[in-house]
């Protein structure tokens, strides 16, 4: 597929029939379609996600800074009232709410600026996934066909995603609120009502238990075995304690039957405990960096301490090359690391985890530099 403009045009027309078929209206599909650009821009940035790397420290010093948390507290004093609503409505802590707010747009701030419809166009167009782009797209289609909202304030992120909280149309179609009774699920207003609800009501349609933390950060016990740290391993809060985790900040651990220790920067790092509360923000975005800032920016502003443990700030982050190279040199060793597609999930950590055993250190599973490094110098395990 040649990606440039004419291919663009060529793939509109042969897409239009599919559109039409899904429901789109021939003349919501040409109307806004006349106007759609193929974005080059937008490939380059999907192409190059895999590039873009970053320690979870170095992440969270920008997610949770101290403007952002300063900027929060005043948001929540802000919209209280509105805050406090959503929270009796649907469980979920104003303060997280707030954090979803504040790590997506800096609380409105910038809720970007790219033509929604060409954007999802162009990554349907582009199609590394086709398949969820091109729902994504007919969804916005029926969006501006509802007279949601007009074709020039349909704009976000270079991604599709839009609005105060940044959800994509089909996460408008299911889970988008109302809230201020007008008769429109607004997320692109400056009120932020409905999408603030909105958030809310997602996170409570994906598992929020009321009452219970996202997390927390936790203190390990001398000879704690890592082989713990996963989130496929839970346990209740009394078996936990029993092991002698305790909270960061004193105390003992909340309840909880269906709990979880992290170590992401392995145990040189910080740990936290997480209850179900934190699966129910991955559904917001998967990755652990950006559920814990969420959670500890949610702290944060409510009052809490920064996180006490230090970081190995030595370390700088692997680039995707390397991380492949750390997967294909586990699986050579003899540890099946599941690919080398430079992305560090399960497989690989339980690989780490069992190349660090079997070479007498302890098991973290975190893939470190000096874990690349002594796979370089032929460190297989004896």
């Amino acid at each position: 597929m040649m990606a440039d403009e004419a291919g663009f045009q060529a793939w509109s027309q042969d897409f239009r029939p599919r559109a039409l078929e899904a429901g789109v209206k021939a003349a919501t599909w040409d109307r806004e379609m006349r106007q759609a650009l193929f974005l080059p821009d937008v490939v380059r940035r999907d192409r190059n996600q895999n590039e873009f790397t970053r320690t979870i420290w170095d992440y969270l010093d920008i997610a949770v800074s101290e403007e952002r948390v300063s900027s929060g507290q005043k948001a929540l004093k802000k919209h209280a009232d509105l805050l406090a609503q959503i929270e009796a409505r649907y469980g979920v802590p104003q303060e997280i709410v707030l954090a979803v707010w504040g790590l997506e747009t800096s609380y409105g701030s910038w809720r970007g600026d790219t033509d929604t419809i060409s954007a999802l166009a162009t990554l349907t167009y582009d199609g590394r996934r086709e398949g969820f782009f091109a729902g994504q797209l007919i969804q916005a289609l029926k969006i501006l066909e509802a007279g949601e909202i007009a074709r020039e304030k349909m704009r976000g992120s270079w991604a599709g995603a839009m609005g105060h909280t940044q959800f994509m149309p089909g996460s408008w179609a299911d889970y988008a609120i109302d809230f201020d009774g007008d008769g429109r699920r607004n997320l692109w207003s400056d009120d932020p009502a409905d999408a603030l609800a909105s958030a809310a009501h997602y996170l409570a349609q994906h598992g929020w238990v009321k009452g219970q933390p996202w997390g927390m950060e936790i203190r390990l016990p001398e000879g704690f075995d890592y082989d713990l740290t996963s989130e496929q391993v839970i346990k209740p809060a009394e078996a936990w304690r029993a092991l002698g985790i305790t909270p960061m900040a004193g105390g003992s651990l909340p309840e909880g039957d269906r709990i979880s220790i992290l170590v992401p920067a392995g145990a040189g790092g910080a740990a936290f405990a997480i209850w179900p509360n934190f699966r129910a923000i991955e559904s917001y975005n998967p990755a652990d960096a950006y559920v814990i800032a969420i959670g500890h920016l949610a702290d944060r502003i409510a009052g809490g301490a920064p996180i006490r443990a230090a970081w190995p700030r030595h370390w700088q982050a692997l680039s995707l090359e390397e991380r492949k190279e750390l997967q294909s040199r586990l699986t050579g060793a003899g540890f099946d690391s599941g690919g080398a597609d430079g992305r560090i999930g399960p497989k690989t950590v339980a690989a780490v985890k069992a190349w660090q055993k079997a070479r007498g250190l302890r098991a973290d599973g975190y893939a470190s530099p000096d874990v690349l490094a002594a796979l370089q110098a032929g460190g297989e395990a004896p």
